[in-house]
């Protein structure tokens, strides 16, 4: 499966939930938030979000800092 990952084609084996693509990037869902498609993707939602072959996935980190 071809997914659009912040902007770089990324090749997957599929299928994939956004929750599972979060985890073959080694991230945390409670730090990111998913947006698919230009769509925001609900921390709950993410388990059954199925992901699409061509599909855009944003991915935004929180930063902590003072």
């Amino acid at each position: 499966m071809d997914l659009v990952v912040n902007g770089e084609s990324r090749h997957f084996d599929g299928p994939l939930t956004a929750a599972t693509l979060l985890v073959a990037l080694e991230l945390d869902p409670r730090a990111v938030v998913v947006e698919l498609n230009r769509r925001i993707v609900r921390r709950p939602e993410l388990e059954q979000t199925l992901l699409g072959d061509g599909d855009q996935v944003e991915l935004v980190h929180f930063v902590g800092g003072g």
